[in-house]
């Protein structure tokens, strides 16, 4: 099927598609001593062995964050809590190539080294052990080496984010996916089947 062609229309399988995205993540990692955060909604679990813990997330190319990953293979997800939506607008409109997301927030060093957000409702420290090309985006499979859960409710879901997100954040935001839809449908098609190694 060519890429960007559907056989139905998407308006039938949205509310399905909506769904699938999870409660949002602030993604740390670090290399060569810098730092780096964005947001993620598409962190699934990869593992039904309790002592044994995997997860997947997928990160697009076009982030710094992605290129940090590939490079160190290390990363920490940290789920927000409900009431840190002032924490998406940080870390997922603006670009850690134009300033440093992390500067005056406050965290701690993980199992991995990746940073953790002292305040948010959990975190899991991750390595990476296998990832998946997607043309325009890459999914990370990732071992658990150390996770807790720090607050009590719920975490902040991306669809409940969208309902309270100021209107300038909105606009932003559809800007910035405009941007990156076009992209995407330039790549989606050029997979690479090779294996995945580290970054030297």
């Amino acid at each position: 099927m060519e890429i960007g062609r559907l056989v139905m229309d998407y308006v039938e399988i949205s509310p399905m598609m909506g769904r699938l995205w999870s409660p949002l993540a602030a993604v740390t990692t670090h290399w060569r001593g810098r730092a780096n955060v964005q947001m993620a909604v598409s962190i699934a679990a990869a593992s039904i062995v309790p002592d044994h813990p995997r997860i997947t997330v997928q990160i697009y190319k076009t982030n710094l964050t992605h290129d940090m990953v590939v490079s160190s293979g290390i990363f920490a997800l940290n789920f927000l809590k409900a009431a840190q939506l002032d924490i998406v607008g940080d870390f997922g409109l603006v670009s850690g190539r134009d300033k440093d997301k992390l500067k005056d927030v406050a965290t701690t060093s993980g199992e991995s080294g990746s940073l953790l957000l002292t305040d948010c409702f959990g975190y899991l420290d991750c390595r990476v052990i296998n990832a998946m090309d997607g043309g325009d985006m890459t999914c990370f499979l990732a071992d658990v080496l150390d996770g807790k859960t720090i607050a009590e409710g719920e975490p902040l879901w991306w669809r409940d984010a969208r309902r309270e997100m100021p209107q300038e954040w909105l606009e932003r935001w559809e800007e910035k996916q405009s941007s990156e839809i076009a992209i995407s449908r330039t790549r989606m098609g050029k997979i690479s089947h090779i294996p995945w190694e580290q970054a030297e």
